[in-house]
């Protein structure tokens, strides 16, 4: 009987994509605060993983050297990083980021991060014992 790791793991393995890909997008904000004209962007954490659930990822893709082979690509498409609707008014130079309000948003992504990462452990975990044959 085959095991079937999309079953096992479920939908983190593609949470932790997402959400690594957007700590990125939320650094860059912090980054950037101070730089005259930037815009916040954030990443549409739904509609990404519905497209990575999909298949519909695009960038650094795997070559598939057999027909049973799983394929893989490691980037969002662009219409899920969006340009974040302003909680403050502009300051005059054009730049939007309320470093609080980032700063939050990166603490809570890594604490969601953590959370799909621990559960993966967990399987990876409970795989080892069944293929090892040992009792739980």
């Amino acid at each position: 009987m085959a095991i079937s790791f999309d079953k096992a793991f479920g939908v983190h393995p593609h949470a932790m994509l997402i959400r690594s890909q957007r700590a990125e997008v939320l650094a860059s904000n912090i980054a950037n605060a101070d730089t005259p004209g930037y815009k916040a962007k954030d990443i549409d954490f739904a509609s990404a993983l519905k497209a990575a659930k999909s298949g519909q990822m695009r960038g650094n893709s795997l070559t598939r050297t057999h027909a049973d082979h799983l394929s893989a690509s490691t980037q969002l498409s662009s219409s899920e990083t969006k340009f974040r609707v302003p909680n403050q008014p502009d300051t005059g130079d054009g730049n939007d980021v309320d470093v609080q309000v980032e700063r939050n948003l990166y603490t809570q992504n890594s604490i969601e991060y953590q959370a799909s990462l621990s559960f993966m452990n967990s399987k990876i975990s409970g795989l080892k014992k069944a293929l090892g044959g040992q009792g739980a």
